[in-house]
């Protein structure tokens, strides 16, 4: 998308744009025969997402470790569309002894799972390091929902066998992937406080949502399982994401007002991707205003990402049987 068709909100080849917003993306669409988790749904962007797949039918679970919040959030879905079907479930994304214990809470309910959504996230943090001792932006947004899904991905593939109906997976990255460290990733310096940059760090894990959603959708495809999976740049939108840099932001949002997002606009993306029929089929893409499109070449670096993957797993392993 162009910077003229951000700015004007013009649509692009998929119908929509900037100016797009969830409910319009989704209208006329039937979820109810789908269930969808979404991390970190208690506020912001997942909250409307929530509310407008809630909106279509589906059953929710808002997967968070804001209980209270998520439980406000679930409150006012219901009270606005009477009929809504929405649970909430603890997840604290940067401890993967939390990622394991809502995994298996989930799979004991032996509900099906179409669509997950990997929302959630922290952005500019201070240094520092997580349950498991690796960098918290990291362990975020990147590596908790790694292993979230690899976790989920049997049940995933179970009931796409078994309803006929396609799984989607959904990560929610950021143009921010291409303002990280020159080589990408600090494979060899992770948790190393020496030359931390919380700006670059966070395009780091953004980096990271993409490579692993290109990854994972190849190794669907040569497994054949019917599902797919797509990464997403939701737009500038100001979020309690955006907590731990408020002042930074209310400062660039007076100079580039045009290009930032309200919260129904900044949802859309991501339920284009999840719910609209004309993406069967369409995996390992990069979406942004509702329309394909090219992240940068780390992202598009197949060695890089098959590196992250296996990088991925040694440290779930690691923290594991530590």
């Amino acid at each position: 998308m162009s910077l003229f068709s951000l700015i004007t909100g013009l649509p692009g080849p998929s119908g929509f744009g900037s100016a797009s917003t969830a409910e319009e993306v989704t209208e006329g669409v039937d979820a109810r025969d789908l269930t969808i988790i979404i991390t970190g749904g208690a506020s912001g962007i997942g909250a409307e997402t929530a509310r407008v797949l809630a909106l279509r039918g589906a059953l929710i679970i808002i997967a968070t470790r804001n209980l209270d919040s998520a439980m406000l959030t679930k409150q006012s879905i219901i009270k606005d569309s009477v009929g809504s079907r929405v649970e909430v479930m603890k997840l604290d994304l940067c401890s993967l002894k939390s990622v394991r214990a809502f995994v298996d809470e989930f799979l004991a309910l032996h509900l099906p799972l179409n669509i997950l959504i990997n929302n959630a996230g922290v952005m500019f943090c201070p240094y520092q390091l997580s349950e498991d001792k690796i960098e918290l932006q990291f362990a975020t947004n990147h590596l908790g929902h790694f292993h979230l899904t690899n976790l989920l991905l049997d049940k995933m593939k179970r009931t796409a066998k078994e309803t006929g109906i396609e799984g989607r997976i959904v990560n929610l990255a950021s143009i921010a992937h291409r303002y990280t460290y020159k080589k990408g990733i600090r494979f060899d310096k992770l948790n190393d406080k020496s030359g931390y940059s919380d700006k670059k760090a966070y395009g780091q894990s953004k980096l990271a949502n993409i490579l692993h959603a290109n990854e994972l959708s190849r190794r669907l495809q040569e497994e054949g399982a019917n599902i797919t999976v797509n990464s997403v740049h939701p737009g500038v939108i100001m979020t309690n994401l955006m907590r731990h840099s408020t002042h930074l932001m209310r400062l660039l949002k007076v100079f580039s007002f045009f290009i930032w997002k309200n919260v129904p606009q900044g949802a859309a993306t991501t339920c284009f991707v999840a719910l609209h029929p004309s993406l069967k089929g369409v995996t390992g893409k990069y979406f942004f205003d509702c329309n394909e499109t090219h992240p940068s070449a780390l992202a598009r670096n197949r060695e890089l990402a098959k590196k992250l993957w296996d990088f991925s797993n040694k440290l779930v392993k690691a923290a594991e049987h530590s």
